[in-house]
């Protein structure tokens, strides 16, 4: 089994569209929503865990972008910009999943992308915003 973490981007149309059920139907796959967002009139947004097998996971995000769906890799939307952070910490006491951890010899702060649900905790309590998500 394949597993994608992915970030989708519904257009306004496709917000009541049931692509989500459609994928996973037609492509045998298994779903987590890490977070939605989802609002009449807007862009919906949806942060989720497929798995599959490699070729389903391919035809189904293939098949998702044929409707309209914007697909991103989740690890690209989250970002630690080295040239602001200070090491402080802050964003390692808040983080959920440990996706963010120090070395307490070396005091240099490391992400696991792996780990990350995009819960956006880190953001806001980075004293030198340092910590960076954007979909």
């Amino acid at each position: 089994m394949a597993t994608r973490r992915i970030v989708m981007h519904f257009p306004q149309q496709l917000i009541d569209e049931p692509i989500i059920s459609g994928l996973v139907r037609t492509f045998d796959l298994e779903f987590n929503i890490l977070r939605a967002s989802i609002t009449p009139q807007q862009e919906g947004l949806m942060v989720l865990v497929l798995e599959g097998t490699e070729a389903d996971l391919i035809a189904a995000l293939r098949n998702a972008q044929e409707k309209g769906v914007r697909v991103e890799p989740l690890e690209k939307e989250v970002v630690c910009n080295e040239d602001k952070c200070t090491e402080c910490g802050a964003c390692v006491t808040i983080c959920p999943t440990q996706a963010l951890s120090i070395d307490l010899e070396t005091r240099h702060v490391t992400f696991d992308a792996d780990k990350c649900i995009a819960c956006e905790l880190c953001v806001p309590v980075c004293p030198p915003r340092a910590m960076e998500i954007s979909f």
